[in-house]
């Protein structure tokens, strides 16, 4: 019986040495996800009873609600922009806090938040943008206001759990968008 097992234990490691051959192991390349999206074209929105109007990728839908607010669709992401009217009623303050504390409630979950001013005397625009790098459940916001009558806010949401790295190149399409519609936002 043990002769038996010391044969059988011979085999089965010359099995294994043989069947090892020279495979050189390498490692897989990296992979890429290759995702292609339509180039922008872009138009001039705007809504008769609202105070502002701006550029838009003819690529999304926008459902617009009477008091200014609306939704900017993009359905080949699964994405929609938040966009929030408030007039300004000596409560520029208040707004302005509101406007960064949304971009700030994400801390937790962000890696990096990247902010950037945007200034334009030309057309009294003036507002952040804020870029969230991680797992957040927004990655971009911004804030336009002219200090003294209006003040905008706009969000972008994923319809899918915040996902950084898979939904990257849809939040870098949809950000140059939305910094679009703050270089090209005026008011009436």
């Amino acid at each position: 019986m043990y002769q038996a097992l010391k044969v059988c234990t011979v085999f089965i490691l010359v099995l294994f040495t043989a069947s090892c051959g020279d495979n050189d192991l390498r490692p897989k390349p990296q992979a890429q996800l290759a995702l292609q999206y339509p180039s922008p074209e872009y138009e001039k929105l705007i809504k008769e009873n609202c105070p502002f109007e701006f550029e838009i990728n003819t690529y999304a839908r926008v459902l617009a609600k009477s008091d200014c607010s609306m939704k900017i669709e993009y359905p080949f992401m699964d994405a929609t922009v938040y966009m929030d009217y408030a007039p300004v009623q000596n409560n520029i303050r208040e707004l302005l806090i509101d406007g960064q504390k949304l971009s700030f409630s994400h801390n937790r979950m962000a890696d990096v938040i990247d902010d950037k001013i945007y200034l334009n005397p030309d057309t009294s625009v003036y507002g952040m943008m804020y870029a969230i790098e991680g797992n957040a459940a927004s990655n971009v916001q911004f804030y336009v206001t002219d200090s003294i009558h209006n003040f905008v806010t706009a969000s972008l949401y994923f319809d899918r759990a915040p996902n950084y790295d898979s939904i990257y190149p849809a939040i870098d399409y949809i950000k140059l968008d939305m910094r679009k519609m703050m270089e090209s936002m005026n008011w009436k």
